[in-house]
């Protein structure tokens, strides 16, 4: 698909992560984060000195723990947030940035040895298309990393209805004015994603089942991330869920196999190697 992504959309990631350029997200919390991301990545597959890319890098606050464990990684995001992830990588002698969409990088198809994809290519008018973008970036037999927002098929019925209400406010939220989106989101943190994981947080550690409460997996996360994820889950304005049968199959028709799927939050995290 040509001009694969939303402008409004991009502005808006523009916004948020300048605000929310991640400096203040406690090291110790970002690489649990990262490894909850990457828990069924095989990095063994990778060949020395490996070179791959970040596709929508945003602040650059996971390439700031890939970047190390690699040869080369390129950052790829069209928003304003790419100026973010330059200053954050500042000191990283092997990480070069292109301001692009996932349908016009420059990198050169069949030349990376890896790749990844978190929280993005569910923002974009065609995510099978994008998901095709970025496997034609890679060599075969190299992996794709993906997580995309999940569809809720393993979860109750009313933990359905409660994202339905949410996704109400979103549909609203994400049309006001950036500081207006910026103070309805920090409100909504205060108001349901602080106490909804304190209180998961209590139950868990009274040995209670959490995870039919909404917003538990945040019960172990700094109010700094739920901020960001308020300001990012209602203040987007295109948004896509995906049946992780329905994510198989998208990249199945890339051209990935061997596809597996994290079995623990956040939903869906997947990977696959290209055929």
């Amino acid at each position: 698909m040509k001009n694969n992504f939303d402008a409004k959309t991009v502005t808006s990631f523009g916004d948020e992560w300048n605000r929310f350029d991640q400096l203040e997200l406690p090291p110790e919390e970002a690489a649990r984060i990262f490894d909850e991301y990457f828990t069924v990545f095989p990095w063994s597959r990778l060949p020395k000195n490996a070179i791959g890319f970040d596709m929508g890098c945003g602040t650059g606050r996971w390439a700031k723990l890939m970047a190390p464990l690699v040869g080369h990684l390129h950052c790829i995001d069209p928003s304003s947030a790419l100026n973010v992830a330059k200053v954050a990588l500042a000191g990283a002698r092997n990480v070069s940035f292109h301001s692009a969409s996932v349908d016009d990088c420059t990198l050169e198809d069949g030349s990376m040895d890896f790749g990844y994809s978190l929280g993005v290519l569910h923002h974009v008018p065609d995510t099978a298309g994008a998901i095709r973008s970025c496997v034609a970036l890679l060599k075969p037999g190299a992996p794709f990393q993906l997580y995309l927002y999940y569809a809720f098929e393993n979860r109750s019925l009313m933990f359905k209805l409660s994202w339905l209400c949410s996704d109400l406010l979103r549909r609203v939220i994400c049309k006001l004015p950036a500081l207006l989106k910026n103070l309805a989101t920090d409100i909504l943190t205060c108001l349901f994603y602080y106490p909804l994981a304190r209180f998961s947080l209590l139950a868990d550690r009274m040995g209670l089942p959490v995870a039919s409460i909404p917003l538990s997996y945040y019960r172990n996360h700094s109010f700094y991330t739920m901020r960001t994820d308020s300001r990012d889950r209602f203040g987007t304005p295109l948004e896509q869920r995906f049946t992780q049968s329905e994510i198989a199959e998208m990249m199945d028709a890339a051209g990935l196999g061997d596809v597996r799927f994290s079995d623990r939050a956040p939903y869906w995290c997947a990977v696959g190697i290209k055929r």
